[in-house]
């Protein structure tokens, strides 16, 4: 399969790379914005393509975007929309501009990003987002995320519409909101904070999904933690 994990330099992205690389009839590109990390992780798999992506100003580089990707792959079979940023402030304290990267990179760099590849996209292909339990409405929300909330609970919303678009087309569009993981990320908004599922545990559950969960479902919101919402 030609899979595009989109934010894979590290966290849940990296370990989702690495598990979908070992099997070598895939062929996977992974964006982020660190492009030593990138050819770090391409040099382990023969499988593994890079290409480096700042999704917070993704209408400047669209064009060689588009190009790096048709240089790799003429079809998609699998995008899994993993890029995020996080902030963790009160609303009254956080910035405009920290605001406006977390909703840029977090919503509007990944809407922007399946226009760019949806074109190569056939009848059967998998578009995954991943949300977060905080953008997942009606769910307990935290102090400090609200911006950050908001930017997943807008990916979320724009998966079930894109699900209607492309519903002619046979691409099915559906969104995981994950409860806490062991990131990098996480460790950084909450410090001594230990989540109760690990980075490797949750790479697998999403790259089962993304080969298999449009068999079952479309348009779907799914929680993903050990806590009800």
């Amino acid at each position: 399969m030609n899979i595009i994990i989109n934010g894979g330099s590290r966290g849940i992205g990296k370990e989702v790379v690495l598990y979908l690389a070992k099997d070598t009839t895939n062929q996977v590109i992974v964006t982020g914005r660190n492009e030593e990390i990138l050819n770090t992780l391409a040099a382990s798999s023969a499988n593994v393509h890079p290409v480096a992506v700042d999704l917070s100003v993704l209408n400047e580089q669209s064009g060689i975007l588009r190009d790096k990707i048709e240089h790799h792959f003429k079809k998609i079979d699998v995008l899994i929309n993993l890029a995020g940023t996080l902030v963790a402030k009160e609303f009254m304290e956080i910035s405009d501009d920290e605001a406006r990267v977390m909703m840029e990179t977090n919503f509007f760099g990944t809407a922007s990003f399946i226009r760019i590849v949806k074109p190569l996209m056939q009848d059967g292909a998998h578009i995954v987002n991943i949300s977060s339990m905080g953008g997942y409405q009606g769910s307990v929300k935290f102090r400090g995320l609200s911006y950050y909330s908001a930017s997943k609970a807008a990916i979320a919303c724009l998966t079930e519409c894109l699900a209607e678009e492309f519903r002619s087309s046979g691409i099915s569009v559906n969104c995981l909101a994950l409860g806490a993981v062991q990131t990098e990320m996480l460790k950084e908004a909450f410090p001594g904070y230990k989540a109760p599922v690990d980075v490797a545990e949750i790479a697998r559950f999403i790259s089962y999904f993304a080969l298999n969960g449009h068999k079952f479902m479309n348009g779907k919101i799914i929680p993903v933690a050990l806590s009800t919402p």
